[in-house]
């Protein structure tokens, strides 16, 4: 179901060909493809290579205009907003001219993507455009394309075989969609009947429709090297699943010219696959579980930040008072409540075990499955037999989150897509690694899960300090190599938000005490590993293609200006997403306050859990800490404590309740605990 095509032997299309023909049907989607409605194109999809279009450029919904700039410059690009009708080209004897393209230019500065405009029409010494939206992919800067012919209809074999590139723009779907990919099918007959020898015929989507909504868009290439297969990217590392910036430098590879450093982009290539049906159903199906995602992502958060808060305030209604058996039944219910509320993230995960965005009603499926895990998951961790424990069913349930999730990267990401903590390959645009809102869980659970882990080998091992730094030491390692290796996650903000937390925790459980001097090396640790990995997926391409190496190949060749200054420009844009993102740094400084000065603000249950746990003040200051770095490193800005504070807030509480719980701060429930987590050690 996952179609888990096995990439061929050598890389499909990487031989140079005489003819590369580009049509452009504007909104195609593969559930308007059939062998009634569109048999040129199912036929070319029956001997050729297969995929879903990503077609994001600027926004999730790229007008027509938008997919053909971005096929001109290799790099995501804008038409004027709002979405309108293709710039005017002016017919100039055998060529034509866009006048519009120079102001073009100018406006799409403001996105800081760099495209490296007129590459497409570079690629060749000869290029024929047909239609708008083809004079738009291959005008030079000036607007200037030298060989124009205003409709398919002119098309001929003598035309199609001039130039080794000719680019045609067969329009737009109108609505109803059918009958309008039937007519663009009517015309794709007529070109596939002229085409020259030795063709590769790339078929495709630039942007949506006028009016179109966020969808997976259809692609199929035909010729040498794309037999009947899936279509891959590195880009994407999904198989079937490829976008928009991957096919002007997969042209350029086909027609034998050099691919221009710094494209992000990559070239396509071709996979095994069964059935053409059963892989144009599970396309669709991916279609399908966006469209969930895209409906009730926000309202998932709403629900879920709103039960969050409702189980925080729940036990203070119930049990007021200040009696010992009503905090002690407060402790208890915010120990549990805690718990389930944790464990909400990884069951969304691990309901992408089965498709169910291939049955009926696949939100009810997608909801119903998360529900059912994060109730086995929370009860296994409070029933588990370290259920006694301080930091027991926390840290038991933090692992767990993190191996779901570092093992998954490590093996494709296939569990977060289109979950609500996971990755949207339309709204988000990411394809690989932790996605936004998760994080913030991801980091908050390797500090949590080291923490626990480290605190069971102070206590086997007791007076030998080595064994709780090794002990936190291996669970970073997983969790930032997962996170941060090119070949796995390519992670920027998990790598620069985790490092230094650990090493912080690792000092703190060896009694070692951070000075002064220590604050700038263990500051900038992350970020260091950062361009490290960075070089790594420059340098050496089998690592892993990513995000991290074009940064680095940026970087080096003088370009990285505009991708910091469109990072942080991302990061900024965040705080403007809702009409609640700014209370997001409120919310910051709040905790912060509550973690320094507990008693002061009458804070009973941190006092007593810092006063009786020291490890309790240390993990708390850290998971604060890990997501406001998070936040100013990763892109996604605000997001990252915003989607982590549901998971993390409860969390610290159930921490708190479970030591505070203690009756006098000396036993916990039953099971005896006292004096520092660290053997020897002052409580601090």
């Amino acid at each position: 179901v996952l179609l888990a095509a096995r990439p061929s032997a050598a890389l499909a299309g990487t031989r140079p060909v005489r003819h590369v023909v580009i049509v452009g049907i504007s909104g195609l989607r593969w559930i308007f493809a059939t062998p009634a409605t569109t048999p040129a194109l199912w036929r070319l999809a029956e001997g050729g290579s297969v995929g879903a279009l990503v077609d994001y450029a600027q926004q999730p919904v790229a007008c027509p205009d938008d997919g053909w700039l971005t096929l001109n410059g290799g790099a995501r690009a804008e038409g004027p907003r709002p979405c309108a009708a293709l710039p005017p080209v002016l017919s100039e004897g055998t060529g034509a001219r866009i006048p519009a393209m120079p102001e073009i230019i100018r406006y799409n500065e403001q996105f800081h993507e760099s495209p490296d405009w007129g590459l497409l029409g570079s690629l060749a010494g000869c290029v024929t455009a047909v239609g708008p939206g083809a004079a738009l992919a291959v005008a030079a800067p000036s607007g200037d394309v030298a060989k124009y012919l205003p409709s398919a209809s002119q098309l001929t074999a003598t035309v199609l075989a001039r130039c080794p590139l000719t680019v045609v723009d067969l329009g737009a779907l109108s609505f109803p969609e059918r009958p309008s990919a039937s007519a663009a099918d009517q015309q794709l007959t007529r070109i596939v009947a002229n085409l020259p020898a030795d063709t590769l015929l790339l078929v495709t989507a630039p942007g949506a429709a006028l009016g179109g909504q966020p969808h997976l868009r259809s692609v199929v290439v035909s010729g040498p090297g794309f037999g009947d297969g899936l279509l891959r990217a590195a880009s994407t590392r999904q198989p079937g699943i490829v976008t928009l910036t991957d096919l002007t430098p997969s042209v350029a590879r086909w027609l034998g010219q050099p691919v221009p450093p710094g494209l992000s982009g990559s070239q396509l290539t071709r996979g095994d696959r069964g059935s053409l049906a059963a892989a144009v159903r599970v396309l669709i199906g991916r279609d399908t579980a966006e469209q969930v995602w895209i409906s009730t992502h926000g309202w998932f958060f709403t629900a879920y930040g709103v039960t969050a808060a409702a189980l925080l305030i729940a036990p203070v209604l119930l049990f007021w008072g200040s009696d010992a058996e009503r905090a002690r039944r407060r402790s208890s219910w915010w120990r549990t409540a805690g718990v389930f509320a944790a464990a909400v993230p990884v069951g969304t995960f691990l309901a992408n075990l089965v498709p169910w965005w291939l049955h009926t009603h696949p939100a009810v499926w997608l909801y119903g499955m998360a529900a059912g895990w994060t109730l086995v998951v929370a009860a296994a961790a409070l029933a588990g037999p370290w259920r006694r424990q301080f930091l027991g069913p926390l840290g038991a349930l933090c692992l767990c989150t993190l191996a779901v999730l570092g093992i998954d990267v490590m093996t494709g990401s296939r569990l977060q897509l289109e979950v609500p903590f996971g990755l949207s390959l339309l709204e988000g645009g990411r394809f690989y690694g932790i996605g936004n809102e998760a994080l913030g869980v991801y980091c908050v659970s390797t500090l949590v899960g080291a923490a626990w882990l480290g605190l069971l080998a102070t206590r086997r091992f007791p007076g030998r300090r080595e064994a709780p730094v090794l002990a936190v030491g291996l669970v970073g390692l997983f969790a930032v190599v997962a996170s941060g290796w090119p070949g796995f996650g390519a992670k920027v903000g998990g790598t620069i938000a985790l490092v230094p937390c650990l090493l912080l925790l690792m000092a703190w459980l060896a009694g070692i005490q951070v000075r002064w001097r220590w604050a700038v090396p263990v500051a900038v640790s992350g970020l260091a590993l950062f361009f490290a990995f960075a070089l790594i997926s420059y340098f050496f391409p089998a690592a892993g293609v990513s995000d991290m190496g074009t940064f680095a190949g940026n970087l080096l060749h003088g370009r990285g200006g505009d991708l910091i200054e469109r990072k942080v420009s991302s990061n900024v844009g965040t705080l403007t997403v809702t009409v609640f993102s700014w209370l997001i740094p409120v919310v910051a400084v709040a905790a912060a306050a509550a973690l320094w000065r507990p008693a002061a603000l009458r804070l009973r249950l941190l006092a007593r859990a810092f006063a009786a746990e020291p490890l309790a003040r240390v993990v708390a200051w850290l998971v604060w800490l890990v997501l406001v770095i998070g936040w100013f490193a990763d892109d996604s800005g605000v997001i990252v404590p915003a989607a982590a504070l549901p998971f993390a807030l409860p969390l610290v509480i159930s921490m708190a309740a479970s030591v505070s719980g203690a009756v006098g701060g000396a036993r916990y429930f039953g099971t005896a605990f006292a004096g520092s987590s660290v053997a020897g050690q002052t409580p601090r």
